[in-house]
């Protein structure tokens, strides 16, 4: 039995729940509703983004029986005018416009249909095809490969009056060449989104094109593995999840699956044995800036949520690839930016594995073993931003804990360099072709609500008794100091290795067995403080990297790390500016912000595409049970392999 798509058990339910992503219907209605009702929707008008406008989160947590109304938040761009839109549309009966409202001076995220005119806009360019000629012989110019970057903000007045992008451009040898491995050093066009016109090209020193061709498809690789025998995951009576509709119930966990063009996979409404956990949780933004000076390099800072949207890059997954197992798909419903609907087929996988051991002992004077194996539930999209592949995985264990992973992949970020040379900023990977070192950070949103929504933050620092103390003859004594987060600037704070630093959220209306305040911890796993200086322009947008925990009062209009519209943004609109207002965090409905990354220094077997690299962060319960809530496990049969038994 070999990793097939399942059709699970519904759970008892007569309703689409109000939290489910808009359905096709929906979105279609909802660009009808703006075609016939707006003189703002044109010919040159955009379709940014349809999200569901997700209802009061008061009416969910109380079960409230008022009939719950779906509506949508639309987000527009006429380029024509260069300017932005926010509606909210009823979609009920025919629908109908509830409010429509300029925003200014702000330029949203780029869309899929813009990614795609953008390349085939430098390609017409006649003065790119000279140049190519001139400087690298290329006379195909249908070689050429050509990957939107935004123009990102660096103090100039034509970043804040135009649409810009800057393109990375590279070349194949042949059509299905990793074109990746052979890039166009010394030339980089800059792109008017709002014409789709070339309005110049940027020409740096002379680099050669690499000329090694590096090839990763099964097909071009000169000789595959031929020891591998299948690996196939049985579960002959169906996976231990049910489903109805984008609701989910495994075990003790229910929670609905949720999707958006700019973040992609969201979980809602998170509960554990009927008591919430959290009531939101998706990645908020991310940045991936480059730390070479070079002019062609420097202005390499992705934000890959506000400047290209997660969702709308997020893959169809392929069974027995990139899930393995019995598998629940879900698919992911958008548009383009005419307004033309479209589906990722299977954007979400959802399914188990097994992780080993759970809990075990052994009590030597019964000889009685007891071992109780590990299962999880995995809910998992991937994303391509052009060169590289970032995984997203919310992983729900049986003993209640929940961990988020992000696992990066793809190819690296390539540039040119004379032979010979070597570069202090990046890792030389084969001749004349280095990798630039770089930093992934993460910021993820959760919006807590553990054992309802009054809770409160707390930071925990393990700490060393002084050796003079007249108790501590042994030297051997250490000690927690737990701090109370009173407002959100005291809430601010970074990683502390040598104090294993830690935080808490405790509800303030639940007790356990002992009297204490149930609570989770979070337990931070890798991740690096950022190198550029505060004044790089990238670091203006990205308040979310200054520090690791963030923690503010809920905020309806309070969503993304960097603000609602980073792309080529002046200045911070993100976390900083949320929290410069200090508001109270005792005893309140809060959001637990995390920023996490990686440095990534590019080693030679990263390439020519790179093994996944992992990070990510664990939250448990912290006085959530009074014992461990895993001890109902039942024992696994004890099965023997025979085939491998026999060798």
């Amino acid at each position: 039995m070999a990793s097939k798509e399942v059709k699970t058990t519904k759970i008892n339910s007569e309703t689409r729940h109000p939290l489910e992503p808009l359905s096709l219907a929906e979105i279609g209605l909802a660009v009808n509703v703006l075609k016939k009702q707006s003189d703002k929707v044109t010919s040159t008008t955009r379709f940014v983004s349809i999200t569901l406008r997700e209802p009061a989160k008061e009416k969910i947590l109380t079960k409230s029986k008022e009939k719950i109304t779906r509506e949508a938040d639309v987000v527009l761009f006429n380029n024509e005018t260069n300017s932005c839109y926010e509606a909210r549309i009823l979609l009920e009966d025919e629908g109908h416009i509830v409010s429509l409202e300029h925003i200014p001076n702000v330029q949203p995220t780029m869309t899929i249909d813009e990614q795609t005119e953008c390349e085939q806009a430098v390609l017409r360019s006649t003065e790119f095809q000279e140049l190519i000629l001139k400087h690298y012989g290329i006379e195909d110019v249908n070689r050429v490969m050509v990957d939107i970057w935004s123009s990102g903000y660096y103090g100039e007045e034509e970043e804040r009056t135009h649409r810009l992008a800057r393109p990375l451009c590279f070349v194949r040898s042949d059509p299905t060449d990793n074109g990746y491995t052979h890039p166009i050093e010394g030339l980089r066009p800059v792109v008017d989104l709002n014409t789709m016109e070339v309005i110049r090209i940027e020409i740096y020193n002379h680099y050669p094109i690499p000329y090694l061709n590096f090839n990763y498809t099964s097909d071009r690789v000169k000789k595959l593995r031929d020891d591998i025998r299948p690996f196939e995951i049985i579960q002959p009576e169906g996976p231990s999840f049910q489903t109805d509709g984008n609701q989910v119930s495994w075990q003790k966990w229910s929670f609905v699956v949720g999707f958006t063009m700019r973040e992609g996979l969201v979980l809602h409404n998170l509960t554990y044995d009927n008591r919430s956990v959290f009531y939101r949780g998706a990645l908020s933004e991310m940045v991936v800036p480059y730390g070479d000076p070079a002019e062609q390099q420097a202005r390499k800072n992705a934000f890959d949520c506000g400047e290209y949207g997660l969702g709308c890059s997020t893959n169809s997954l392929e069974l027995g690839c990139d899930c393995l197992g019995c598998i629940k798909y879900f698919d992911a419903n958008m548009c383009s930016s005419r307004g033309d609907l479209l589906v990722i087929k299977n954007a979400i996988c959802l399914h188990e594995e097994d992780v080993g051991i759970l809990w075990k002992h052994t009590d030597r004077r019964l000889n009685n073993p007891e071992v109780r194996r590990s299962r999880r539930l995995v809910i998992s999209s991937i994303a391509t931003i052009e060169n590289y592949e970032y995984g997203f995985f919310w992983y729900l264990y049986q003993d209640a804990s929940i961990h988020f992973e992000v696992k990066m992949t793809g190819i690296l970020s390539l540039g040119a360099i004379p032979p010979d040379q070597k570069s202090a900023y990046g890792s030389i990977i084969a001749p004349q072709l280095f990798s630039a070192y770089h930093q992934h950070f993460f910021n993820v949103r959760l919006d807590l609500a553990i054992d309802g929504i009054d809770n409160t933050a707390y930071m925990v620092d393990v700490e060393a008794d002084p050796d003079d103390a007249e108790y501590n003859r042994f030297h051997n004594a250490f000690h927690i100091n737990k701090t109370r987060l009173d407002t959100e600037k005291q809430a601010r704070s970074h990683l502390s290795l040598e104090k294993s630093r830690s935080w808490i959220f405790e509800s303030n209306a639940t007790r356990n067995a002992i009297g204490q305040p149930t609570g989770y911890k979070l337990y931070p796993g890798e991740n690096c403080m950022p190198l550029s200086s505060k004044n790089a322009w990238w670091r203006k947008r990205a308040s979310f990297v200054d520090y690791h925990v963030w923690v503010t009062p809920f905020h309806e209009k309070e969503m993304f790390g960097s603000g609602n519209y980073p792309n080529q943004c002046q200045s911070d609109i993100g976390l900083h500016k949320y929290t410069e207002q200090d508001r109270s965090i005792v005893n309140r409905d809060i959001v637990l912000w995390y920023t996490f990354g990686v440095t990534h220094i590019p080693r030679q077997e990263d390439f020519p595409v790179m093994p996944v690299v992992v990070c990510g962060f664990t939250l448990k319960p912290n006085g959530f049970f009074d014992i461990n809530p895993s001890s109902d496990i039942p024992k696994a049969i004890k099965k023997i392999n025979e085939a491998c038994c026999k060798n």
